[in-house]
């Protein structure tokens, strides 16, 4: 049996059956954990989602969520402030089976354990000040709210936003489940109290994060959580990264870059190479300057 650890998928379906392929996954014996944001940007969300659900549901695999699998329970639940023209949702809201997609998806976990090969998995990170216990913990708080009938009121009225950027234990009531969602699915850079920075979103070698007093969230030599592996994507600019006991497994399939599978049990990265579906805001912006020009 081979546990294989994918990233990113964002509605790319079609690289993720050339993935397995070559992989050659067998459906009955391996097992597949999501890294979460298995819809939206890319051209098929809903063949991700019914696949996905499919597999763990079979008792084939994992997932946990990520903010574009929030962005679709909030817009499903009504919530439509932070809607873009490069959302590719209303396939799956306007699928017959949305209701039984989306009330299986708020049932999934912000971070799944591999007890036996002492591994995690979440989308964006585990703050540098959280113990894995007390991410497990943590991580079921919010789970305990999405499991609610009333869900659709916490997601639409309560969980956006990007305050407060710091933990602390005191934290109560939505403040607190908004730090643990935006720590599980948003954060790249950080402090070492685990104050979160939500713009800066370049890769480390950038100039912008070279001068930033933030720092990726891994690299704090007091993480309290390096006795785990981590698994996580979200970071499409970082890169493949396996080192300080994190393994990066985002390598911007949406952005034309590769689809990656890492396996558990042999340590080894797996990757197709993808058809760009959408260009990074920065390409965008260079083209529509050149197009002025002329």
């Amino acid at each position: 049996m081979a546990t294989y650890l994918i990233g990113d998928l964002q509605g790319c379906f079609d690289p993720l059956q050339q993935l397995l392929e070559q992989l050659d996954y067998d459906e009955e014996k391996d097992q597949l954990w999501f890294a979460g944001d298995i819809v939206n940007r890319g051209p098929q969300s809903l063949e991700c989602l019914r696949f996905v659900k499919q597999t763990v549901e079979a008792g084939k695999g994992k997932m946990v969520l990520g903010n574009h699998d929030f962005h679709l329970l909030a817009t499903y639940a009504g919530f439509h402030r932070f809607h873009s023209k490069s959302d590719t949702l209303d396939q799956v809201l306007e699928a017959p089976d949305c209701d039984k997609l989306v009330d299986w998806l708020r049932q999934q976990p912000l971070m799944v354990t591999h007890e036996l090969l002492h591994a995690v998995m979440v989308h964006a990170g585990i703050p540098p000040q959280w113990s894995i216990t007390q991410a497990q913990n943590y991580a079921k708080e919010v789970e305990k709210a999405l499991h609610k009938d009333d869900w659709q009121i916490y997601v639409k009225n309560e969980l956006w936003g990007s305050e407060p950027r710091t933990w602390s234990d005191t934290l109560q009531g939505y403040d607190r489940l908004r730090y643990i969602v935006n720590a599980f699915v948003r954060m790249r850079y950080c402090d070492a109290q685990g104050t979160l920075d939500f713009e800066l979103k370049s890769s480390p070698d950038s100039e912008t994060a070279q001068q930033s007093p933030y720092k990726p969230w891994f690299v704090f030599p007091n993480r309290k959580n390096k006795d785990y592996e981590i698994f996580f994507g979200h970071w499409s600019t970082l890169g493949a990264v396996d080192a300080y006991h994190v393994h990066a497994l985002d390598t911007g399939c949406l952005w034309g870059g590769q689809l990656t599978a890492y396996q558990l049990e042999t340590q080894q990265r797996h990757t197709v190479k993808c058809q760009a579906y959408k260009k990074p805001k920065k390409a965008q912006k260079n083209k529509k300057e050149k197009l002025k020009k002329k």
